[in-house]
């Protein structure tokens, strides 16, 4: 697969946790960026037992666009509503949850050109649901959740475009 760098970062804090993550793949910044350009490409990045489905995207993202997904992780279905905040290709793009299984989910994605390949980096801030229980949750196992989903998407991001050379 050729060289790629992951690294997480997870903190709480008294308004949430916070979730970083920065990777490396060997693949240009304008396929990178085209490929998170489109919305259905997002349901290709999840685990199948995550059951991750788009319901209803625009035709093209912008600021402003709405994005419906429903998934089923552990059987429970839930309705996925996001909205794209800012849209500044192909440097980032951040999205925030309108309705969903978070209290709070605000997520901001960023792309840099780098010797030989792209450099992604994640920040994600939220609210787990759950009350006083939240942080004993996120703690105990919704963290490493979100690391194997990060790790996840990288990887398939590498194998759906191929490592093409950058």
């Amino acid at each position: 697969m050729g060289k790629t760098l992951y690294k997480h970062r997870t903190e709480a804090r008294s308004t949430g946790a916070l979730f970083e993550s920065t990777r490396f793949v060997p693949l240009p910044l304008d396929t990178v960026t085209a490929f998170f350009a489109e919305p259905s490409n997002l349901e290709r990045l999840m685990p199948r037992w995550l059951r991750f489905r788009l319901v209803e995207a625009p035709a093209e993202m912008g600021k402003g666009s709405l994005l419906r997904y429903r998934a089923a992780p552990l059987g429970l279905p839930v309705t996925w509503v996001a909205q794209i905040a800012v849209w500044e290709p192909p440097l980032l793009f951040a999205d925030v949850q309108r309705r969903g299984p978070y209290r709070a989910w605000e997520h901001t994605h960023w792309f840099s050109a780098v010797a030989g390949g792209t450099e992604i980096r994640d920040r994600v801030r939220y609210r787990l649901r759950g009350g006083p229980l939240a942080p004993l949750v996120d703690r105990l196992g919704h963290r490493a959740l979100l690391q194997r989903l990060f790790d996840y998407r990288m990887e398939r991001l590498s194998a759906l475009l191929g490592n093409e050379p950058a």
